[in-house]
């Protein structure tokens, strides 16, 4: 029989081992959760800018209010010098604003709604938070479109072949339901460039529901640039210097209300983005004459003189393995009989030429373009009312689309 004084032995060389083999593990772990505390934390130094006054909205959303030479786009070197007077743009003629009956005041975002509103000489950003960085992958590239190869279905009606200086239209407020990982919106393309060439301009702007980006479903305002094909430049909304913030009720990033309802009420919002002649900047415009803030100019190579290319419509990103993704597109409806409060839709489709004046588009110079007509589709149609219009969307995976 082994002596008392052995058994105790054997008994703390054994457990010291477990200890040492346990810390081993630990450590490392406890290293690597650290490190990325400290990546996240220096990304939200960049990102979020000092506040002079915060507000929580009632949906969950935090808004700070930074003064408008502290927002990040004037950590751009070229805008660092630059004059703290702000000189409107010029608007394009040949269009009665008046007759616009889009939902298009200044309480679209319920952290206004409640006659909240950013100080005088600041502007409202939405916060990105700890858990914002927490969802995502890659903590460098939060705010940038995903470099990973991902099937992107588009359904959009588009036009090309001349010099195109902005665009307008009235976008129908859905909230479609999509997948982890998975986005969903209605936007306005103007383009210059292309994705062989690595040399693609884009500027972008409508509502998307975007889970990973933000922390819900909800249906949110946004806008997104790029000058190489989304490899290393541009960013969502103010996400990266870029966006010049100049509105002090609406703020790229926050929730839209309200929202349509199938076979209910229809609510649209009127997008303008056009090119300012007197100083070549890019403006956001929606509603009547509401301006949102604008992307400079220096931002570009191709888009510095003008958009080649107009792309108006929906996209989904579809991740799914084994069949199709159950993401919606603009309603979740495909565009058939008794289209009006069932399908999604875009109207009164309008470019600005070189004279900056409102034309509006032929059905004649628009295509169309969908990469599978059985899971989302889109329908172009022109009328009194709507002018030239089209109705768009899907629900994705059905019988139809395994």
């Amino acid at each position: 029989m082994a002596q008392p004084s052995i058994l105790i032995s054997m008994l703390f060389i054994v457990s010291s081992l477990f200890v040492t083999s346990v810390l081993s593990r630990s450590i490392p772990n406890q290293t690597i959760k650290l490190d990325k505390l400290s990546r996240i934390r220096a990304q939200l130094e960049k990102i979020n800018k000092p506040a002079v006054k915060t507000i929580n909205s009632p949906d969950g959303d935090i808004i700070d209010c930074v003064l408008f030479h502290d927002q990040p786009a004037f950590d751009l070197p070229e805008l660092k010098d630059q004059k703290t007077t702000l000189k409107l743009p010029e608007w394009p003629v040949g269009y009665n604003s008046s007759k616009d009956t889009s939902t298009g005041d200044e309480n679209i975002q319920l952290w206004s709604a409640s006659s909240e509103e950013c100080p005088g000489g600041t502007v409202p950003i939405l916060r990105t938070t700890e858990q914002d960085l927490l969802r995502v992958s890659n903590i460098i590239r939060f705010g940038k479109k995903d470099k990973v190869k991902k099937r992107h279905e588009y359904a959009v009606a588009y036009a090309s072949g001349d010099q195109y200086y902005g665009a307008k239209t009235n976008i129908n407020i859905w909230a479609p339901k999509t997948n982890q990982f998975e986005f969903s919106l209605a936007q306005v393309w103007l383009l210059s460039g292309t994705r062989q060439n690595n040399d693609l301009n884009s500027i972008e702007a409508g509502w998307q529901v975007q889970p990973e980006l933000y922390w819900d479903t909800n249906p949110r305002l946004f806008g997104y640039w790029t000058r190489d094909t989304y490899q290393s430049t541009g960013c969502y909304n103010t996400l990266c210097p870029g966006f010049v913030q100049t509105n002090k009720r609406i703020t790229l990033g926050a929730a839209i209300k309200p929202i349509s309802s199938y076979n209910g009420k229809q609510f649209d919002m009127n997008f303008k983005i056009w090119k300012d002649p007197k100083s070549g900047n890019w403006w956001l415009s929606i509603g009547s004459r509401i301006l949102i803030g604008y992307w400079p100019s220096s931002l570009f190579t191709g888009l510095k003189s003008h958009a080649e290319r107009i792309e108006f419509g929906g996209e989904i990103v579809n991740s799914a393995v084994n069949g199709h993704t159950t993401t919606q597109m603009g309603s979740g409806h495909f565009p058939e009989k008794g289209l009006f409060k069932k399908s999604a839709y875009f109207r009164n489709l309008y470019f600005v030429n070189s004279k900056n004046q409102y034309v509006s588009f032929p059905v004649s110079n628009l295509r169309t373009h969908v990469e599978d007509p059985n899971c989302y589709d889109i329908k172009l149609l022109s009328g009194k009312v709507f002018g030239t219009h089209f109705y768009y969307g899907g629900p994705g995976k059905n019988p139809k689309c395994p």
